[in-house]
């Protein structure tokens, strides 16, 4: 690995070229050291397979990661901020065409603006899902359709906010007489936290290792 690419740019200056050569070249070793934070409580072969879109924009100002808040009648994680996904069904062909079609679906990205990267270390959630996240460089303009029936709102938080370690909180609760940790991050009145900031880490550790050091 150069020791460019190993010395990444600056947050506010990360490019789609260097997103590019870092999956084509990247290892999940990093990724995979987030994996412990969030609880495994079923057999793998017992969750039920589903995948996300991690949707990173790229805005004339800089790149920015579209989330969603999901509407607060749905029986899982209702009321939550999500990356746009959901279940595998047999007629995908697999995680990455589930991921696109789910985010056509839930929030209208059309498939050819968006370019797969590569996927990230398979998150297994505490609701029973086994979920391949999928990273994608998404190609404006955008014409955004929200599912009103999944989808209570969009937003689009910098990237480098979310990439900055800095903004990365880590958090204890005690569930069913277990310690359990998790990712969060806040943003603008809203609350990342759980599979999704977790995925976002294993994003961060997975693009700059754990220790990198960010070019000035």
């Amino acid at each position: 690995m150069s020791s460019e690419l190993y010395r990444p740019p600056r947050l506010d200056a990360i490019s789609p070229e260097w997103l590019r050569e870092r999956f084509s070249v990247g290892s999940n070793e990093h990724a995979r050291q987030v994996q412990h934070l969030h609880l495994q409580t079923m057999p793998v072969a017992a969750l039920r397979p589903a995948a996300v879109l991690i949707p990173l924009v790229l805005r004339p100002t800089g790149m920015t990661v579209l989330l969603t808040k999901r509407t607060a009648h749905l029986k899982d994680h209702a009321g939550q901020v999500s990356f746009p996904g959901g279940r595998c069904e047999p007629e995908d062909g697999g995680p990455i065409q589930t991921a696109i079609r789910e985010a056509n679906e839930e929030v209208g990205l059309e498939p050819r603006q968006i370019e797969v990267l590569g996927t990230l270390p398979d998150y297994d959630t505490g609701t029973g899902f086994h979920v391949v996240p999928v990273v994608a460089l998404i190609h404006p303009p955008l014409n955004l359709k929200l599912d009103d029936f999944e989808v209570a709102d969009v937003f689009e938080p910098p990237a480098s906010f979310l990439f900055d370690r800095d903004n990365h909180q880590r958090h204890r609760v005690e569930a069913r007489g277990k310690l359990r940790e998790f990712w969060a991050m806040t943003w603008g009145g809203y609350y990342i936290w759980g599979a999704t900031a977790g995925m976002l880490v294993s994003l961060h550790h997975y693009l700059f290792g754990p220790t990198a050091e960010i070019g000035g």
